[in-house]
């Protein structure tokens, strides 16, 4: 930034296995984003390695990095980027037309709980319904890793717990490697393995005793 250079991060030594749920914790600035936008493919190190599937990406090209992105990604968000004029269908569909292999929109909305809701614009949804079309739109093409983002950080509580059931439902039954950001501690009791960031380095990794279901979490 002009001048000032910032290292969001410094001296991460990470290692993700296949079907793993990760969640990472740490306060604002503390690199959780850099570090899934960097494993995404949305961005690339200034140093280092990052490597999928034996694969180098760190100084690939654009070209590259958007057929990773196409073909093994599957992003979540706070916000939900749909597009409003588009029904859940047709926002999960422009997914589904560029993937190799997807699920039909119908199949993945149906993975999320809107089997019956596949023709409703975002206007008509509540939120954790546009969040679960956002999920159903990360997974139609059957990612390898499903990178997400404070998913539940715009819902209240109850609706957060039915959008946490979704991802730990995909890691579960598809194998789907899962790593999700928040800030809120509570949510770890569900993961494999939590690591928490702070200055840009991990500086804690743990892995709870016993996984815990959704219906468990409380905050």
């Amino acid at each position: 930034m002009g001048e000032a250079e910032v290292h969001a991060l410094r001296g991460v030594d990470l290692e993700v296995r296949a079907g793993e749920f990760i969640v990472l914790l740490g306060p604002s600035g503390s690199g959780k984003s850099t570090l899934l936008n960097l494993l995404g493919g949305l961005d690339t190190p200034t140093s280092g390695s990052i490597s999928f599937q034996q694969k180098d990406f760190s100084r690939a090209d654009e070209a590259t990095l958007t057929r990773y992105r196409r073909e093994h990604v599957g992003f979540v968000f706070q916000f939900y980027n749909l597009i409003p004029s588009l029904t859940a269908r047709e926002n999960v569909a422009l997914v589904t037309d560029i993937a190799a292999s997807p699920m039909s929109a119908a199949e993945a909305l149906a993975w999320v709980g809107l089997a019956e809701r596949l023709d409703h614009f975002p206007s008509q949804l509540s939120g954790g319904e546009q969040q679960r079309v956002a999920i159903a739109r990360a997974i139609a093409k059957r990612p390898d890793v499903l990178l997400c983002d404070e998913p539940t950080g715009a819902l209240d509580y109850e609706t957060g717990k039915l959008v946490l059931e979704v991802i730990a439902k995909i890691n579960a039954e598809l194998g789907t490697t899962a790593m999700v950001i928040t800030h809120n501690a509570a949510i770890a009791g569900m993961a494999d393995r939590v690591l928490k960031l702070g200055d840009g380095r991990i500086v804690g990794e743990t892995r709870p005793e016993r996984k815990l279901t959704p219906a468990e979490i409380s905050w």
